[in-house]
């Protein structure tokens, strides 16, 4: 699997290099701006590009911008956005960008590494994986609206669970339920939301977020 790091603190980006090749990733490049990371997207064939939202010359959103525009200009490429903080402006900006393939966590969810590497992995094969900390914001804001109002709380941390491309076992396993009866609280969240369910859980994630992105 080829992927473009896109990091301007050089200590984080060497380290992330190493934290790849060890995983048995290429690293088609390593860059430090957002001009260096278009030109590798425009001249490399690569599986994902893992980028930092805060880049230079003005560290506010040059990172997200180039991530987007990345994918406007090559529809589905999968990127996964690493931010200090919780911005929830930019992960529902990173949402608008496509269908699938996004993923948005805080940098110190590197340091567990295979937590980290699973997600990187998920995020290539098409997955949509959202930080349980921009889940929460989200949720949080939107509480009290119609209709996420009419779910439980067991079905709120489902819903979370979810958001954050845990597939249905895994849920199960953080829950200490059964696999059964996450299925019928996913069944009940669609009901409610009016959603249609999928056969496949990354439809049924990126359904949720459809709806997550697109309060109003």
């Amino acid at each position: 699997m080829r992927v473009v790091i896109a990091e301007d603190l050089a200590l984080l980006r060497d380290g992330l290099t190493r934290l790849f090749t060890a995983h048995d990733f290429e690293v088609a490049a390593a860059v430090g701006d957002v001009e260096e990371l278009t030109r590798v997207l425009e001249t490399e064939q690569v599986d994902i590009a893992v980028v930092d939202v805060r880049m230079p010359p003005t560290f506010t959103n040059e990172g997200l911008v180039a991530a987007i525009d990345a994918r406007t200009r090559r529809p589905g490429l999968p990127v996964l956005v690493l931010s200090q903080y919780v911005e929830q402006l930019y992960a529902r900006e990173l949402l608008r960008s496509g269908e699938g393939a996004i993923g948005y966590l805080l940098k110190d969810r590197v340091g567990n590494v295979p937590d980290f590497i699973d997600t990187v992995r998920q995020v290539a094969a098409g997955a949509t994986v959202l930080d349980p900390k921009v889940v929460a914001a989200m949720v949080t804001r939107l509480d009290g609206r119609e209709p996420l109002a009419r779910l439980t709380a067991r079905e709120r941390e489902v819903l979370s669970l979810m958001a954050q491309g845990r597939s249905n076992a895994g849920i199960a396993a953080t829950l200490f339920v059964t696999e059964n009866a996450v299925s019928k609280h996913i069944n009940s969240i669609f009901t409610k939301l009016d959603l249609p369910a999928a056969s496949d859980d990354n439809r049924r994630v990126l359904a949720v977020l459809q709806y997550l992105r697109d309060p109003e």
